[in-house]
């Protein structure tokens, strides 16, 4: 059986990843670009929050792994736009370039202790009980996507869109793609350090390598969310982001339920997403021959 503890967890960081998941969404759906940016900027997103609570700023801290999170993906962009590096790997170069920058931050220690410093959730466990946690990064979640849903349907939000489906057409109609796409990487890359921030507080903890494989978390929460919700308005695909990391999240907690190593996580990560990808491809080769056609070999 699974305890209410384990249910628990498994919302509080289906919440906390969900903003990775609706980063990917903006970055991986609406503007098509497969952004690798996501790792660093998660790790940075954990730095910085954790420098400025030990200093004494939790909630300053949000704002701030924000906006450090969407330089990072300002500088990927600028090399994308600009330099005409491949997206895929403008993002890898911004990702190494990362590491180091994230160290810095954390004063060149591998990772930063903040069981003494006050946090966003000390601040809330006086008013909400044992809902302490749980609360604030619901509402953190559904503002972010919410947010997001309001943005793409202004007129820059439906010019990025635009940007993602035919920038050709676009550059047609005298917008400026680079804009557009420097625009939707940085707000990608301030949620996914957003998500690295909370994450900081939420483990009173912050390490260097807390966002390896940060990718492959959130692409497998985005496509679990788009087999439950596969059809519908943004607003619809949004929440699929945000249910698909929670339905992740309660699968990551039945895995460690059976006793399987926690080394075997980013293995069932990278299956789910495989197969999730790979479903479409799967039901098309199970099914039976067209009346008249002859079955595939």
């Amino acid at each position: 059986m699974i305890s209410s503890a384990v249910v628990f967890s498994a919302l509080e960081l289906g919440c906390v990843y969900a903003l990775v998941a609706l980063a990917l969404f903006l970055s991986f759906r609406v503007l098509n670009i497969a952004d690798m940016t996501t790792d660093g900027s998660f790790t940075l997103g954990c730095a910085v929050s954790a420098t400025l609570a030990v200093a004494g700023h939790p909630l300053l801290a949000l704002p701030a792994a924000m906006a450090a999170g969407a330089c990072a993906g300002g500088i990927t962009a600028f090399l994308q736009t600009r330099l005409r590096i491949p997206s895929i790997l403008a993002g890898i170069i911004t990702n190494t370039g990362l590491y180091t920058v994230n160290l810095a931050v954390m004063g060149f220690s591998s990772n930063v202790n903040m069981m003494k410093a006050p946090t966003l959730f000390a601040m809330t466990q006086p008013l909400l009980g044992k809902f302490y946690r749980l609360i604030p990064v619901a509402l953190i979640a559904v503002a972010a996507g919410a947010a997001l849903v309001v943005f793409l349907k202004t007129r820059m939000g439906l010019s990025i869109r635009a940007t993602g489906d035919n920038p050709d057409m676009v550059r047609a109609s005298s917008i400026n793609t680079g804009f557009t796409i420097t625009v939707g990487l940085c707000m990608a890359n301030a949620l996914t350090a957003l998500s690295g921030a909370v994450l900081a507080q939420y483990q009173k903890t912050a390490d260097i390598n807390l966002g390896t494989g940060m990718v492959i978390i959130g692409l497998a929460s985005l496509i679990i969310g788009e087999t439950l919700l596969p059809k519908g308005k943004l607003w619809c695909k949004a929440l699929g982001a945000l249910a698909g990391s929670v339905v992740y999240r309660f699968i990551i907690a039945i895995a460690l339920r059976l006793d399987l190593p926690s080394e075997c996580l980013k293995l069932i990560s990278a299956v789910i997403v495989a197969l999730a990808i790979g479903l479409p491809a799967i039901k098309a080769s199970l099914k039976p021959a067209t009346k008249g056609g002859a079955a595939k070999c």
